[in-house]
């Protein structure tokens, strides 16, 4: 694509947590196809503060290079985006036309409260992590790798489940606001594993209780999350969550 595109941009504006919110309306003049969606949004912020008319609009971000999960905005109806397997931070003014409207919001889930604008607070994945979501076992010195060794098919399963960035778009795609295909990942990377053996059920027990906790909703079934999700984790690592949580509660802790 060459030249340079007019958008118009539909933000979500919430000064805080409290704050009812609305949607406010931006033209966005001059766009390069070759600007992310980010960059994209510090042109449009950097005309606001230079105007002086309004404050900066808020949204997360760290890294650009699709790593570390915090470009979490909802575009025309999708996590991320009209693409797929990208985050934000990766998706490109190319995937949209010149003239169009983009309208553009925060997660929306009770266990991601808005701080403001398009920033959530997901620190209920945190607390989630932190309740099973780690080898806390003395398994000794790295070994070589020849002294464990390890199936490439589980290893590369394992290595799959590990990808997931905690981005949240599986929470904010599902109706219920599930946490599930998270909280799969996470337990899937360590139960397939010998160094996640010792933990593998107080871990699943764990981050399942903790995720209720933090008010998740159930899984649909609807398959919704995997879609969705920019690492393309597939919705094996639920059924896994399942099994090992039931294992765990039934079998003895």
């Amino acid at each position: 694509m060459s030249g340079n595109m007019n958008i118009t941009l539909k933000v979500w504006r919430q000064k805080n947590t409290s704050d009812k919110g609305r949607f406010e309306t931006y033209q966005v003049p001059g766009v390069s196809p070759d600007m992310s969606f980010l960059e994209m949004f510090d042109v449009l912020n950097e005309r606001l503060v230079a105007e002086g008319k309004e404050v900066p609009i808020a949204f997360d971000h760290d890294c650009r290079e699709g790593i570390c999960g915090m470009c979490s905005l909802f575009i025309n109806g999708r996590p991320h985006g009209p693409n797929d397997g990208v985050t934000t931070c990766q998706l490109h003014m190319r995937s949209f036309k010149d003239g169009d409207v983009i309208v553009v919001e925060p997660w929306r889930a009770a266990a991601f409260p808005v701080i403001k604008d398009l920033a959530v607070d997901r620190s209920s994945f945190d607390r989630i992590m932190s309740a099973g979501g780690f080898i806390s076992v003395n398994t000794g010195n790295a070994q070589d790798a020849n002294n464990l060794p390890i199936g490439k098919e589980i290893a590369d399963e394992a290595f799959e489940a590990a990808t997931c960035i905690g981005c949240g778009a599986c929470v904010a795609a599902c109706k219920n606001s599930s946490a599930m295909l998270f909280v799969g990942a996470k337990v899937s990377q360590f139960a397939l594993l010998p160094q996640g053996q010792p933990e593998r059920k107080q871990r699943a027990l764990a981050m399942v209780n903790q995720m209720d906790a933090e008010g998740f909703g159930a899984c649909t079934n609807t398959g919704a999350c995997s879609a969705e999700c920019p690492k393309e984790i597939p919705l094996t690592v639920i059924a896994r969550l399942n099994r090992e949580y039931l294992g765990a509660e039934f079998c003895g802790k």
